[in-house]
């Protein structure tokens, strides 16, 4: 062998041992996240089946605002977590996942007893719910903070664990639910088991969440946090805005029946959002080794969602109505009605979400804002201009088209930002 061919093959080494670290810890990503979207989904079906179309309308009322929550929750602690200490020193990372935790923990508490409270005064069929999930939220950010802690050490594996103890936990839970047969019995069975996870995530990590650090948390990373927090809110809150409107113009059921769809999706949900665990962390490991490559990674990452987006909607339409009515009850007949454009929408959600990983990477909070501000109110406008339109069908084509629009948004706002970042390499804040 020549000197020259064993330069070229010692150089080609480290570069196939760098893509299969990523090809794992993406890997990671896809099992973690299909292990957490098993117990949603679990829950979504047996409330679908058990309690019916207006009951599964306010678990899915219930549903979004746990999402707003939980999207405060990554804004101002697990967000920062990711882009600032993905692939540092254990040390340092062990320090920052103490207060991140700690503020995630911080903020379920005192959400939660917002919700408590809200839901004790509404009453009715929809107040026991909210209640309930007052009661649960701080299990339910904690374990969510465990998840992004391990995979911004690069510990997918820890992650994938700590889902499946959920999962095992849920099922005497659903049981327990099952015979009480109301909405609020179900928030506390998939809560309460989340709960469980989070003790264990504790054991794993060793690591204490410290919530009176919560705001020198908050004082350390305020240029990205309160950012982040808005765009996160924004994104949740227009799901809300949508979800609370469409029951107010066509009914309640009509959210179930949107939720029905979603929950069609779901095995193709669990891939997307099982990436978002992950791309952010890697796309800011491209960035410091190679950030030539930036563009192409985000490219690759948000066409291939897209098309497996669509694939997935293919098979979805194929599928008989014994085998949908087996799975989501009285449900199916509204919820596959809107295969396509809940697909489409899912297709463009997808393409988005690389130009925002890179984004994230790059620091551009003031971008990534924008970004999501103007997706946010094409969202809203499309979901309930539909609704005002064409009813249920009007909201599922409005939303689906104000998706694609807002990833072209979130493109041109990467090309702009990697041209900056070519041009200006400086730290991002």
């Amino acid at each position: 062998m020549t000197t020259d061919e064993e330069k070229a093959r010692a150089t080609a080494r480290p570069g196939r041992s760098a893509r299969r670290a990523v090809a794992g810890r993406l890997s990671w990503g896809l099992a973690d996240q299909a292990a957490s979207s098993i117990s949603n989904f679990a829950v979504g079906i047996y409330v679908a089946r058990s309690l019916g179309l207006t009951a599964f309308g306010v678990f899915s009322l219930a549903w979004v605002t746990y999402g707003v929550v939980l999207n405060v929750s990554r804004g101002v602690a697990t967000d920062p977590l990711m882009v600032r200490f993905s692939g540092v020193p254990e040390e340092s990372w062990r320090a920052a996942t103490a207060r991140a935790s700690g503020t995630a923990l911080g903020v379920g508490t005192a959400l939660g007893a917002v919700s408590l409270v809200v839901g004790l005064v509404v009453g009715g069929h929809v107040g026991p719910a909210f209640a309930c999930l007052g009661v649960v939220l701080p299990g339910l950010l904690l374990q969510d903070a465990w998840r992004f802690a391990f995979f911004a050490a690069g510990a997918g594996r820890k992650a994938f664990v700590n889902d499946i103890v959920w999962g095992v936990a849920l099922v005497p839970a659903l049981f327990l639910a099952a015979h009480q047969g109301s909405v609020a019995a179900f928030v506390l069975a998939w809560g309460g088991s989340a709960a469980v996870a989070a003790l264990y995530g504790w054991f794993q990590s060793r690591i204490r969440p410290r919530a009176t650090q919560a705001r020198a948390w908050l004082r350390a990373h305020h240029d990205l946090g309160y950012r982040y927090l808005v765009e996160n809110v924004t994104n949740s809150g227009a799901s809300q805005l949508r979800a609370y409107g469409l029951g107010a113009i066509v009914g309640v059921s009509a959210v179930g029946v949107v939720r029905g769809a979603e929950l069609l999706l779901g095995p193709f949900m669990a891939v997307l959002m099982g990436l978002s665990l992950v791309t952010v962390a890697e796309a800011a490991r491209v960035l410091r080794q190679a950030p030539h490559r930036l563009g192409a990674f985000c490219l690759v990452l948000g066409g291939g969602q897209a098309v497996a987006a669509l694939c997935w909607g293919g098979l979805l339409l194929l599928m008989p109505d014994r085998l949908g009515e087996f799975v989501l009850g009285d449900v199916w007949s509204g919820a596959s009605q809107l295969i396509v454009p809940v697909t489409l929408g899912v297709a463009g959600a997808g393409l988005g979400t690389g130009a925002a990983a890179g984004l994230r990477a790059l620091g551009a909070a003031k971008r990534s804002l924008r970004s999501q501000l103007c997706a946010s109110a094409f969202y809203v406008a499309g979901g309930l201009g539909g609704a005002v339109a064409g009813g249920t069908s009007g909201s599922a084509w409005g939303v689906a088209a104000a998706l694609l629009c807002g990833s072209a948004v979130w493109w041109l706002q990467l090309r702009s930002a990697l041209r900056e970042h070519h041009h200006h390499p400086t730290p991002p804040k």
